[in-house]
């Protein structure tokens, strides 16, 4: 599995999500410009160690690397028809996440429409954390797996 985080710009978050990705042998990529730095003291806090377990990778550019991913990827968006508990993950999906104030760039939607999901939410809220957003999904389709790479 992989973990994208487009634009991310709290560096807590980042570090939750470096725990979540170290405990579920996941790997990282993180997609320029950042809001914080690599080396900022709360995202090594939130982070704790773990992040020496974890392949991290930055990228400046989401659609050429998405043009050259030979692996299934979804988007996880509020814009989405389709739930996370509707797709059927494999061990080498891809997850795509937005940035905490801005989401993810509209040409996305446009582009790739089928392959966006939504957690569900009650039409008042805003959104989840996205740490927390990540786990869900994340730790869905390793159910759906047997956890069978963690256990």
């Amino acid at each position: 599995m992989e973990v994208i985080l487009y634009e991310p710009q709290i560096p807590q978050n980042t570090g939750n999500i470096i725990r979540t990705c170290s405990v579920t042998n996941t790997s990282l990529t993180l997609v320029k410009p950042l809001g914080f730095s690599l080396s900022e003291k709360n995202l090594r806090r939130a982070g704790l160690d773990y992040h020496h377990g974890v392949e991290i990778q930055t990228i400046d550019d989401l659609e050429v690397y998405l043009k050259n991913c030979d692996q299934n990827f979804y988007f996880l968006s509020s814009h989405a028809k389709k739930t996370y508990s509707d797709i059927e993950y494999t061990e080498n999906d891809v997850l795509i996440f937005g940035s905490e104030s801005f989401g993810l760039d509209p040409k996305f939607l446009r582009m790739y429409e089928d392959r966006f999901i939504t957690i569900p939410m009650t039409q008042k809220s805003r959104c989840l954390n996205l740490s927390n957003c990540v786990s869900i999904v994340l730790y869905e389709s390793l159910r759906q797996q047997n956890f069978m790479h963690l256990l």
